[in-house]
């Protein structure tokens, strides 16, 4: 039985905001009395211990600490105080794989049991409050009983998309210093089988340090399992108890680790904390999607990115929704799977990125029409801008019309949703994200540093203001930190994302204005990609750039030179997608791979990928000035052999 030992009666359902004139005053609060709105936010959730401050902060140093001396158990607000009330109401609905396996309603109830059940098998296997913990997991319910078990015991979760490559697993558990592992014996992607063991076992090679391998039998594939180290799921747990007292958290203890792509080809181990994050993700999701009791919810994202992280695990439990939990691929067995899933869960809110919506587009319109979509109430897109052809084809064709889009522009980095429509309140325009939420307040910058007022205005997106979801650092690397997002507008946190506001203060993303691109809305570092290609013997050097894709919203195009002239291109070609899928992961693999026998660069060696990038795209009728290059002529070479159209 858990004890409260100091918590507010005051419900986070009081701050929902119901029309646009309580937008434009909760907005001016956030501007005006920013700690003031945001303790109000907070004192809706179960603290064990109050605050002493309610914000700490340096964009300098930077440093940013959040509901200061607060105690409290994140699992406690997701789990712990909505048994009273809604104990036997579904919290997640996990749609399996297969459209013919049988869906599971877990209750808060089981979802509380089984969670406390875990940290207990995690407890019993010597996991300790600071650890860190990897999860290697398909999108089966115990990803979900994993996250929220290590944050019951106060250890730190490093979620790892289950596509990514062992090369890439290494560098996460390494840099993290996990000393334990959960993965499954393998994971379904629509008719294929994933080997997510062998992909641990290969990775662990190079990870001394991991000590226990947690397998959960889920594909029945009768996974070699390692003598002394790897330990079956299923048998443990049923040794441990279903009862386990939440561990007494800071406000600023780690919650998780989840790393993003960087654009020096090392990635970026982003740190999360508890209160903050807690309290930022509630009350977005609240917000943004007008979510009523009762609702079914579904975030199509996987939980190895930090959509998922926020919006099918934290932001919702926390606001005791009912949660959508899918395995499956849009795709697979055929192009109705999501309109299946909407009716057969009454789903009310779908949330999912514009590279499904554009692949959802192209299929043949009867497998939207096949199935009952009336009870849809909300929709939203997340991952990368939506553009309009693709806003108006959800619009008309999921929403019927009735049901507001939510836009909604965030990262990695924010924890959270920064800008978006709020759903039915906000006037919406295609391919804008609309309005700051409250409590976020947002500058555009020139290139000179300096802020750009008023209205009609383009330039580079900043944030002049903390907000509780913030990341706090890299982990280990808190000077890699502050380079990468305090240090070109200083005094602010810098998006990386170019920006326009129109004459009525609509913010539209440009997308970003660094080497990094964005494929399926998941960022990839173009260096991480060009060092993995540079891994084939016969590469000499790579250059990467983003083009744009029909489906993807970016492609990845690929310039290379090879130490000799390539005889076979096309075997060649293959030869290095497949290097880069198992290094990186099928996810990087690059669209078009030119061969090329130089790059444009200037005089001091520099790679000119502005050129390369309107190559990419196709347009060179304004290449700029290239008299600076070391050899102009290399780029009349690279426009003439340029893969335009559907080649590769």
């Amino acid at each position: 039985m858990t004890v409260y030992y100091c918590f507010t009666t005051n419900s986070t359902m009081e701050h929902t905001i119901r029309d646009f004139k309580e937008y434009e005053k909760a907005y001016q609060q956030g501007i005006d009395s920013p700690e003031q709105f945001w303790a109000e936010v907070a004192d809706g959730f179960f603290w064990r211990k109050k605050w002493d401050k309610v914000l700490e902060w340096d964009f300098d140093r930077p440093e940013v600490k959040w509901f200061i001396n607060g105690k409290l158990n994140i699992t406690e607000n997701c789990l712990d105080r909505h048994l009273k009330k809604r104990g036997s109401q579904t919290a997640i609905i996990w749609e399996p794989n297969d459209p013919k396996g049988q869906a599971r309603h877990i209750t808060y109830n089981e979802l509380h049991a089984k969670v406390c059940q875990t940290a207990n098998m995690l407890k019993r296997l010597g996991v300790k409050k600071g650890d860190r913990v990897c999860i290697y997991l398909p999108m089966i319910p115990e990803l979900a009983y994993a996250m929220l078990a290590c944050a019951r015991i106060g250890a730190v979760h490093s979620v790892v998309f289950a596509g990514f490559s062992s090369r890439s697993l290494v560098d996460r558990i390494t840099d993290a210093g996990c000393k334990i592992v959960i993965t499954a014996d393998g994971g379904y992607r629509g008719a294929k089988t994933i080997n997510l063991k062998g992909i641990v076992d290969e990775a662990l090679i190079k990870c001394p340090g991991v000590e226990k391998v947690l397998v959960v039998d889920h594909v029945r594939s009768g996974a070699e399992m390692k003598e002394g180290r790897d330990i079956g799921w299923q048998e443990e747990l049923a040794k441990a108890d279903k009862g386990c007292e939440a561990e007494e958290m800071d406000a600023e203890d780690l919650l998780y680790i989840l790393y993003t792509s960087g654009s020096t080809g090392r990635p970026k181990g982003m740190v999360h904390t508890i209160g903050g994050y807690m309290v930022y993700t509630d009350y977005t999701f609240r917000t943004t999607f007008q979510y009523q009791e009762g609702q079914v919810y579904w975030c199509t994202a996987d939980i190895g990115w930090v959509t998922g992280h926020s919006y099918i695990i934290y932001g919702p439990l926390s606001a005791g929704a009912t949660t959508v939990m899918f395995e499956g691929v849009p795709s697979w067995p055929d192009w109705g799977r999501f309109w299946q899933v909407v009716e057969r869960h009454r789903v009310n809110i779908l949330y999912t990125a514009p590279t499904a919506i554009r692949a959802l587009a192209k299929a043949p319109l009867h497998f939207v029409e096949a199935q009952d979509l009336s009870s849809l109430k909300v929709l939203g897109s997340v991952g990368e801008p939506i553009n309009e052809e693709a806003w108006h084809w959800y619009n008309k064709n999921i929403g019927k019309g009735r049901c507001p889009i939510v836009d909604t522009y965030w990262q990695t980095e924010t924890g959270g949703i920064m800008i978006s429509p709020i759903a039915g309140i906000t006037q919406t325009k295609p391919g804008f994200a609309t309005f700051p939420l409250p409590g976020i307040q947002p500058v555009v910058m020139n290139d000179g540093g300096l802020e750009v007022k008023g209205n009609k205005v383009e330039g580079r997106l900043a944030i002049q203001f903390p907000w509780p979801g913030m990341a706090r650092t890299i982990y280990g690397d808190h000077q890699r930190f502050k380079d990468t997002y305090f240090s070109t507008f200083p005094g602010k946190y810098f998006t990386g994302d170019g920006c326009k506001r129109d004459d009525e203060g609509y913010y539209r993303i440009t997308g970003r204005v660094d080497d990094i691109i964005i494929v399926s809305g998941h960022n990839l570092g173009t260096a991480e990609i060009e060092s993995a290609i540079d891994e084939h013997a016969e590469v000499c050097e790579t250059a990467v750039v983003g083009y744009p894709h029909d489906v993807k919203g970016q492609g990845i195009y690929a310039f290379v030179i090879c130490y000799e002239t390539p005889k076979e291109e096309g075997k060649l070609r293959k030869e290095i997608i497949d290097t880069v899928s198992k290094i990186i992961g099928p996810i990087a693999k690059p669209d078009k791979i030119q061969f090329v026998s130089g790059l444009p660069k200037t005089r001091s060696g520099k790679i000119m990928r502005r050129i390369l990038r309107k190559i990419a795209e196709g347009d060179t009728s304004n290449l700029g000035d290239v008299t600076t290059l070391l050899d102009p002529a290399v780029v009349d070479e690279i426009k003439e052999g340029a893969l335009l159209g559907g080649e590769s």
